[in-house]
């Protein structure tokens, strides 16, 4: 959105104003990060994670260039090739522990920043564009992951890429076709590992496309702010620089300090053990688990036991499928005028169900498949897509949210203790 109070971009400089005159870079960056982007001045800590996303992927792509140089897509040599980095390459221990740990910091900043989203209602309109390519994002950072995951090429590298690619079997008619395409044989070898090497190393590029995309999008309506508040004028606005900044700056600290604390003192905390072992297609693990951040999925694939019309394997494979693509289309089965959570407390209850909900999924996905850990996992799993589309849907048009404030100053002077322009008006009445 580009408010009339914005301050404009003038170079000082000559150099400035020839660069500014020929390729407007600065110009740009002013009116994107800079003073020339007012934002709403009441946004609190939570809108540090899409910054804080930005940087887990420039380490990504910065220590996923590196490995690449010393990495050996091949079955025979690849897991070979990554005990060579971690011992043989300088500092590659550290490289190979900082990607690993950075995809885990990357999916829980990205979990954190859908949180929010759903929580301050940023999926609503005007910024419903800014949503959908969100979740774009975040499945194209699922499959980098998923075939980041193979390439160590150890016991659960190899078993996890049977046991994902074989959940398209059970598309009907095409679906063993497609398995063995993915694969390029009938089950992981050099084909498929060379592949997944290939798409791993373009796709975190691609998200980075996707991710100005997502940031052009969000700058044509503006930020949303904690009140769900459009803003009303420039009292309600600050510069992004100096003041977001430096609050960006200080959660980026406090990220890195985090990092640093698992890189260097826990670096296998979540790593799966059976991952030093090579791959060996003969010998199945006794349980086969994915990486933490899918494991909520993993419990929606594992919930379906039974045939009804169609095979419990296909209906697995639909539901969690479903469990990502069905918030493509949150913007709409959210109907309420009021977007922030703070002022919609019957739907701040159920949002809180669904966040335990979902940690209980995580908890069965990693489980063993005992019967109650199933009926645990059918339950959550019910819950799960009843929350999307019974609960949000009915709450959405029954509930009476609270009064909302009349502007975003009015709401940050209440907070502390202040008195907004409108206020001092009708107490002088």
């Amino acid at each position: 959105m580009s408010f009339p109070w914005a301050k404009h971009y003038e170079p000082k400089q000559p150099l400035m104003r020839w660069l500014d005159e020929k390729l407007p870079v600065p110009r740009l960056v002013y009116n994107a990060v800079g003073a020339g982007y007012p934002v709403p001045r009441n946004l609190n800590y939570f809108w540090n994670f899409g910054v804080l996303a930005g940087a887990a992927l420039g380490i990504q792509i910065i220590t996923g260039i590196v490995l690449a140089m010393h990495y050996a897509a091949n079955a025979g040599v690849a897991f070979g090739s990554v005990e060579g980095i971690m011992r043989d390459v300088n500092a590659g221990w550290f490289l190979r522990y900082a990607h690993a740990n950075g995809a885990s910091m990357f999916l829980l900043v990205v979990y954190i920043h859908i949180a929010r989203g759903l929580y301050y209602g940023s999926y609503k309109a005007p910024r419903e564009m800014v949503w959908l390519l969100g979740v774009v994002i975040f499945l194209l950072m699922m499959a980098t992951a998923f075939m980041g995951y193979v390439l160590p090429w150890g016991q659960m590298s190899f078993w996890g890429a049977q046991v994902i690619t074989g959940f398209f079997s059970a598309i009907p008619l095409v679906g063993e076709t497609i398995r063995v395409w993915l694969l390029g044989g009938y089950a992981p070898d050099n084909a498929a590992l060379n592949r997944f090497f290939s798409l791993h190393y373009l796709l975190p590029f691609v998200i980075a496309g996707v991710i100005i995309l997502h940031i052009w999008a969000l700058h044509i309506p503006g930020s949303n702010n904690p009140t769900g508040v459009d803003v009303k004028g420039e009292q309600d606005t600050v510069p992004f620089h100096p003041y977001y900044t430096a609050k960006d700056a200080v959660g980026l600290g406090v990220f890195m300090l985090l990092f640093a604390l698992l890189l260097f003192f826990s670096p296998n905390l979540l790593g799966h053990p059976d991952n030093y072992i090579e791959a060996n297609p003969l010998s199945t693990p006794a349980h086969i688990v994915p990486e933490w951040y899918f494991l909520p999925f993993y419990a929606i694939l594992k919930s379906f036991t039974a045939d009804f019309i169609l095979p419990a394997k296909l209906w697995g494979v639909l539901a969690m499928f479903g469990s990502i693509l069905l918030l493509f289309f949150l913007p709409w089965l959210d109907s309420s005028p009021v977007r922030s959570a703070n002022y919609r407390p019957k739907y701040r209850g159920f949002l809180i169900v669904l966040l335990f909900d979902v940690i209980l999924l995580g908890y069965v996905g990693g489980a063993e498949a005992n019967a109650r850990n199933v009926i645990l996992g059918q339950i959550a799993s019910g819950y799960y897509f009843a929350h999307f589309l019974i609960i949000l849907p009915w709450v959405s048009r029954s509930e009476r949210p609270r009064p909302l404030p009349g502007s975003i100053t009015e709401a940050v002077l209440a907070k502390h203790g202040g008195t907004s322009p409108a206020q001092t008006a009708l107490a002088s009445n």
